[in-house]
């Protein structure tokens, strides 16, 4: 199995990435060319579509960023892990929630997304 621990921090860097360019190339580089990405608000594949989903999250929470909760479990292609967003400076996490993905070698072939803890 691939480096299933750096394939999820290269992810939520990608989701914390605020440059366009930075972040697409990001995107690029993390999923399969036909990869995808869906969670109760978006249902999406391919590059462009992905990394939309990730800029209206940027506007939508601006000011916070995406971390790690805890370890990353993984086995065969499989990897789970759980994630906060919080803001910028420190504080309580405002959503929390649960991703699984499916791996191909070092690339995403899809991400399920799990929203365990959402604002009033």
């Amino acid at each position: 199995m691939s480096d299933a621990a750096g394939i999820v921090e290269r992810y939520i860097a990608a989701w914390n990435e605020t440059d366009p360019v930075a972040r697409r190339a990001a995107v690029g580089a993390l999923w399969a060319e036909d990869g995808g990405y869906l969670d109760p608000l978006a249902d999406v594949r391919g590059h462009d579509a992905i990394d939309a989903v990730i800029g209206g999250a940027q506007q939508q929470f601006a000011g916070l960023e995406f971390r790690l909760l805890g370890a990353v479990d993984a086995h065969h292609t499989i990897v789970r892990f759980r994630w906060e967003l919080v803001p910028a400076g420190g504080g309580e996490s405002v959503v929390e929630g649960s991703d699984v993905a499916v791996l191909d070698g070092d690339r995403i072939t899809v991400v399920h997304g799990f929203l365990d803890k959402i604002p009033g």
